[in-house]
């Protein structure tokens, strides 16, 4: 199991249209991205956290290189950000 975990610095007042981008990619994730496994949204006083389940590191990379990603999610995103995300791939022990 793999983790990608992408932390997001969104102002509180833009966090419901963060939740809605979540909300709109969540099923064409699990629906067409290779190896996906499961999307969660956690949300901290601090920061927006997705983390998303994975069977190899190599399939949580590609991700990241998607026109889902890149264009869907992050570019609907974008507008929201105080700052860069912070992405990290993670492989369970």
């Amino acid at each position: 199991m793999v983790y990608l975990q992408i932390t997001l610095k969104i102002a509180e007042a833009n966090r419901a249209a963060a939740a809605k981008v979540y909300q709109t990619y969540k099923a064409p994730f699990l629906d067409t991205i290779a190896g996906a496994t499961s999307k969660a949204l956690l949300v901290r006083d601090e920061d927006v956290q997705v983390l998303h389940g994975f069977d190899s590191a190599a399939n949580a990379a590609a991700y990241l290189e998607s026109e889902l990603f890149s264009a869907d999610v992050y570019g609907s995103l974008q507008p929201l950000l105080e700052d860069v995300p912070d992405v990290r791939i993670y492989q369970v022990a």
